[in-house]
């Protein structure tokens, strides 16, 4: 049966596609109303793009007090309203000529802390919207509706910021919040259908409850491989990600309108490798998928490192890079989640997120900050070397580990390598 015909999971589905809609006018606007408006310089659009990340550092902890929390939705709502409340104090104040980039540092880091909420709830509540063997199917359709916004968030982004100004963009994102908390409030998740009950007595502290998510994070053999190679691309996908708006506008001369085109034309590529994902983990298998996004992603940094020439070269390079960006971490990401997904239990699945994102995340406020300081010292252009290069060392992690060789999903059940000593852990979650 079609994953769309289930009602709690096409709920989830229509509020996760507009509440990425809005996310991609925002990325968009947020940097481009410093620049534009404020007169940010690198350093400074950097630290923006930081503070987004920063409050993941928070995530071990906040993961282990979501696993104790029985209504995961409630959070996911609550979460999502806080996000579109913060979002509106920035329309409000430019348009009364009191924005600045102090307020704009602090809706940063907020929606950032509200985003961290929101992504540890969420894997104890994807699991109660489709069964098992759908993981992959879910994945791929939530990740295509993520690529779909790419397509047209930055080109209306672009327009509205070129036509309404950038703090009028900034509006459309917190009404997609208000409409995605609506949505998914309507779920009626089954929670019988896990064995692991979120209310169930949970010994120990908050510290012994999130060491147990790290440790179970790092002992084993496929989520530490998977940290480390999503921990390294991130970092040096944020060297990049934190110059591509000021490279674009200040470089390469394109204008806001164009400069959205460009990026929502190359986000197809995302769309691709969507809806590609499941059929091409079928052929060559789960693992060389993942290992093929895993270089196809940050390998694509190059064709916007060596943008120059006439206007229409410089536009297609970037969305050339984006195409390709998009394929390749739609494969890495759809295949890669559905694997984590597999092998964690259900009792730690909050923590274990909350783990992951510390450190998977959590570096990348310092990729930002190293792009900023690496743009100003060196130059844009070899900083966009720098992220290509050091971005495709993250598949060093995924050679040597089970990953690689695991066909499907069902593979995971045994899967090949030591496995992780999970007494510790097992004691303190009460399984």
């Amino acid at each position: 049966m079609s994953l769309f015909r289930q009602p709690r999971f096409r709920s989830f589905f229509v509020a996760h596609a507009i509440s990425q809609f809005g996310d991609r006018i925002s990325e968009l606007a947020f940097p481009l109303l410093a620049v534009l408006v404020l007169d940010a310089t690198p350093a400074q659009v950097s630290v923006l793009t930081a503070l987004v990340w920063l409050p993941n550092l928070t995530g071990i902890f906040l993961g282990a007090w979501v696993d104790g929390r029985a209504h995961k939705k409630r959070l996911l709502v609550a979460a999502d309203l806080i996000r579109a409340a913060l979002l509106v104090t920035v329309p409000v104040a430019f348009a009364f000529d009191a924005g600045t980039l102090t307020q704009l540092y602090a809706v940063a880091l907020l929606t950032g802390a509200a985003s961290v909420l929101f992504n540890t709830a969420y894997p104890a509540f994807f699991v109660l919207l489709v069964p098992r063997s759908r993981y992959i199917d879910a994945n791929s359709a939530l990740s295509a509706s993520r690529s779909v916004s790419f397509i047209a968030g930055p080109a209306l982004g672009g327009v509205l910021v070129q036509a309404l100004t950038a703090p009028v963009a900034i509006l459309v994102d917190a009404v997609s919040f208000v409409a995605s908390a609506l949505g998914i409030g309507r779920i009626r998740p089954d929670h019988t259908a896990r064995t692991a009950r979120a209310d169930d007595p949970e010994p120990g502290t908050l510290w012994h409850r999130a060491r147990d998510g790290l440790r179970f994070t790092l002992r084993h053999p496929v989520l530490r491989a998977s940290l480390g190679c999503t921990t390294t691309v991130n970092y040096f996908s944020f060297v990049f990600s934190a110059l591509l708006v000021l490279f674009a506008s200040r470089t390469l001369g394109l204008p806001s309108g164009l400069l959205g085109l460009a990026l929502g034309a190359g986000a197809v590529g995302g769309l691709l490798g969507a809806v590609l994902a499941p059929r091409l983990s079928e052929r060559i298998g789960v693992g060389r998928s993942i290992v093929a996004g895993a270089i196809v992603f940050p390998a694509s940094i190059s064709l916007v490192a060596v943008a120059d020439g006439p206007l229409w070269a410089r536009v297609g390079l970037l969305g050339a890079a984006e195409f390709f960006s998009g394929l390749g971490v739609m494969l890495f990401d759809v295949n890669l989640n559905a694997v984590n997904a597999a092998v964690i239990p259900d009792g730690l699945r909050s923590r274990v997120a909350g783990a992951y994102s510390t450190v998977n995340y959590g570096v990348r406020p310092l990729g930002a900050l190293t792009g900023g300081a690496l743009g100003t010292w060196l130059g844009l252009r070899p900083t966009l070397w720098i992220a290509a290069v050091g971005g495709i060392l993250c598949v060093l992690w995924l050679l040597p580990s089970p990953i690689p060789k695991v066909r499907s999903l069902d593979d995971l059940d045994h899967p090949d390598g030591p496995q992780p000593d999970l007494t510790e852990a097992g004691r303190s979650s009460g399984r």
